[in-house]
């Protein structure tokens, strides 16, 4: 196996079970890796530290394992199994609910990997060379560990890095040719399209965040921003919504929204949906919402967009709380990575500074139990969100 020697001092994180080895990190290199090899880490006093994929990039090598194993067959399926026994577990797994994540990166110490479950199948994404090398063994190995998957799709068109010349095609890598699925969360339906859906299809992260909503929609005219697939919406309108209003820039995310309504509330008037942009439809809309959801997509993606993804994040919160109605209530989130929980917080405090008005945190937010965060890997906590009483 390849060796890579890190320069003196640089170990410490790994020692500290960090899941990744920085470019800048390293003396030396065994051998000509290509990417997505498997390599042995090493101290700069040749004691070994870990195994893991080689890349290209500020992030040369991430770690499979602290210990000198082989990295073979036995191995994914205990890591697979040892993701899916969590989300038992987490009970997470039951009648009502057939929707979960299954690994989610270095949190289920597998980097460079996500799956997501949606009934019977299992969506794929590689983030790294080295993960699309053993996809077909991951397959199978999700296959064997968790009960009723029988298709796994694979979606790496998008995730894996562009550079490495791959040319990887989304389809099945196990299973029949399905294009889409109705998918049960916490009892209501939605339609997941895996095969021109963002991400996997759906939107998992915010399914606790929509159980929360549900507890403060009775009676409520709500807003949803950036509905997507209407997800908040349709947890409203069970929560027994007055007025449920959805909002997208998008045509096709209005469709996809207006679908699932329609699955669980067939000709329920109490909802509308435009496809509009999110400042100017709040500009229009002044006081006529007692619950806004602002769920944006994510404004910074790396950090030299950190400083104008703050500016952004101001502008959407300092609307929203100036439109929405005297106590009322707004659940606003960041699903932007480089963002952290501070800055975000930060940013929405100058918001309601702005306005004036005198605002409350009644909960402040996070990922789900099935998107876990490592704690040697803090980077791994992503989603933010705050739940605002606005006076």
């Amino acid at each position: 196996m390849i060796k890579i020697h890190l320069k003196p001092k640089k170990e410490e994180s790994l020692r500290r079970f960090h899941p990744w080895v920085f470019s800048g990190a390293i003396q030396f290199i065994e051998g000509k890796p290509d990417e997505g090899d498997l390599v042995a880490v090493y101290a700069a006093d040749k004691s070994f530290l870990a195994i893991g994929h080689y890349q290209i990039g500020s992030i040369a090598v991430r770690i499979l394992s602290f210990a000198d194993v082989l990295i073979a067959d036995d191995f994914w399926l205990e890591k697979v199994n040892a993701a899916y026994q969590l989300r038992v577990t987490a009970g997470l797994i039951h009648v009502d609910n057939n929707t979960f994540r299954l690994i989610h990166g270095e949190g289920d110490n597998l980097p460079g990997l996500i799956v997501d479950v949606y009934g019977d199948t299992a969506v794929m994404q590689a983030h790294s060379v080295g993960m699309h090398y053993v996809r077909k063994t991951l397959a199978e190995a999700i296959v064997k560990c968790v009960p009723g998957v029988q298709n796994v799709y694979y979606k790496s068109e998008t995730t894996l890095p562009f550079k490495a010349a791959l040319e990887p095609e989304n389809g099945f890598l196990m299973g029949k040719n399905k294009a889409g699925h109705t998918t049960l969360e916490h009892g209501l339906q939605f339609q997941v399209d895996w095969l021109k859906g963002q991400k996997t299809g759906f939107f998992i992260d915010q399914r606790e965040n929509r159980a929360l909503l549900e507890q403060y929609a009775k009676g409520k005219t709500v807003l949803n921003m950036f509905c997507y697939t209407g997800g908040f919406s349709v947890y409203a309108m069970r929560g027994g919504a007055k007025l449920v209003h959805s909002v997208d820039s998008s045509a096709k995310a209005i469709e996809l929204t207006d679908q699932n309504v329609a699955l669980n509330f067939p000709g329920d008037a109490r909802h509308a949906s435009f496809a509009e942009d999110a400042f100017r439809y709040l500009n229009a809309n002044k006081n006529q919402y007692d619950l806004i959801i602002l769920d944006p997509p994510a404004f910074a993606k790396h950090r030299d967009a950190v400083r104008n993804a703050l500016k952004g994040y101001k502008r959407l919160n300092a609307k929203g709380i100036e439109q929405v109605k005297p106590g009322g209530v707004i659940f606003t989130f960041s699903c932007s990575q480089v963002i952290s929980k501070e800055q975000f917080r930060l940013a929405v405090f100058s918001a309601a500074a702005e306005t004036g008005r005198n605002v409350r945190i009644l909960h402040q937010l996070t990922q789900p139990v099935d998107h876990p965060v490592n704690i040697y890997h803090p980077e791994g906590e992503y989603l933010k969100g705050l739940v605002l009483y606005v006076e």
